[in-house]
């Protein structure tokens, strides 16, 4: 008889012990690749991820899933992009079809100083050996000939900036196939574990308290985007971090029509069509500080009407479904990566803003360096916690 159901767990059900080497607070897509790292490059394996919810729920489960690297300052640009080549070798690594598509990245510029803001981006990416380039409305129109390019519209397009590498991806994909390769290593997986607090003596967490009991351990790594500043309160570390919602929708499936995933930052909308057919349409952060998850109707309307700016012809499209995710938003705009300074087993990989999940498997390979080897690699030194004492600001 044919065997119609897969027999094999993805991840097993595990009896939580009483100490750990590492415990990782969220498990996430940077929480697992953390803990993906630190067994497959130090061979640390007693480590614990623990999930107040199910796998995936905060913010790798709802993002647009969109990869890039042509950002803007000299700090991010070569982060992101070693960020963007683990990406393109990923699912062969961990023998899983993430569903990367290599669509190219296009941001358009409706203004002068739209212009300007994206001709300094193509040439820090270019200094710095990203393929990242300004083009005209000739070539915009070729690479998508359905958005409205024309000099009489609202909000004509001026030029843009062209990334080649970026793309899309299956955010679920991404948190499973991180999730099987942790457990077969033997690293553990807890979902429904919320940690409700922590015992810090001497400098350092000594046990962490879990809505399932105490746990001991070494090293605790927050990885918890959104919710950032819980975490880090219940060790005595001060965050500069406030969260905002970040809505998103998806409409019905379309014939494919978009290669390039858009983005304009003057109508605060970015869209890109998935295999599926569905546009994937996002937003700008909403305004106020809230922890909420809910889409709400001006947004929606927001989203909407600058759509229809760039594509007048998805009129009359169905929306399916509308969501929002939390970001934990930096006064930089960058990440704050590496140990506390006033709990020196606590390290942090937050702040990340709309940035987070292009930036997972990098930021879980150097947060399993920094907490193997005591030492931060040279690539997130910028993103110290220490910037903000020092004044070493990065802008991003």
């Amino acid at each position: 008889m044919m065997q119609l159901f897969r027999q094999e767990r993805m991840w097993n059900k595990r009896e939580l012990k009483s100490s750990y080497d590492v415990v990782i607070v969220g498990a996430g897509a940077h929480g697992l690749a953390a803990a993906y790292y630190l067994g497959k490059s130090h061979g640390i394996k007693k480590v614990a991820l623990l999930e107040k919810n199910w796998l995936g729920y905060g913010a790798s489960g709802r993002n647009t899933a969109i990869l890039r690297s042509n950002y803007r300052t000299p700090e991010g640009i070569p982060f992101y992009d070693a960020s963007l080549k683990l990406y393109e070798n990923l699912s062969s690594e961990l023998d899983w079809n993430l569903m990367f598509s290599r669509r190219g990245h296009l941001t358009l510029a409706h203004n002068d100083s739209g212009v300007t803001g994206l001709r300094v981006r193509a040439e820090n990416n270019q200094v710095m050996g990203v393929d990242s380039r300004m083009v005209a409305r000739a070539e915009i129109r070729h690479l998508a000939p359905t958005l409205n390019v024309s000099a009489s519209a609202r909000f004509p397009i001026q030029a843009g900036l062209y990334h080649p590498p970026g793309g899309i991806i299956r955010h679920d994909a991404v948190v499973w196939a991180f999730a099987r390769a942790c457990d077969r290593m033997g690293i553990e997986i807890h979902t429904y574990t919320e940690v409700t607090g922590m015992h810090v003596e001497g400098g350092k967490v000594r046990a962490v308290t879990t809505s399932r009991g105490e746990i001991a351990c070494g090293a605790v790594l927050n990885a918890t985007a959104g919710w950032a500043t819980t975490i880090s309160n219940m060790a005595g570390v001060p965050l500069q971090i406030v969260t905002h919602p970040l809505q998103a929708c998806v409409t019905e499936p379309l014939k494919p029509f978009l290669d390039p995933v858009i983005v304009s930052a003057t109508l605060h909308v970015y869209l890109s069509q998935t295999d599926k057919g569905e546009l994937v349409i996002g937003a700008e952060i909403d305004p106020y500080q809230s922890y909420c998850m809910k889409g709400t109707l001006p947004t929606l309307e927001q989203m909407a009407t600058y759509t229809l700016e760039l594509f007048p012809q998805l009129h009359g499209v169905k929306v399916l479904r509308q969501w929002a995710g939390i970001c934990d938003m930096t006064p930089d705009f960058a990440p704050i990566m590496g140990a506390s300074e006033e709990v020196s087993n606590f390290y942090m990989d937050v702040g990340w803003g709309t940035y987070g999940f292009k930036a997972s498997p990098i930021s879980g390979k150097t947060l399993a360096e920094t907490i193997a080897t005591g030492k931060p690699p040279k690539l997130i030194e910028p993103f110290s916690p220490s910037r903000f004492r020092e004044g070493r600001l990065v802008g991003e």
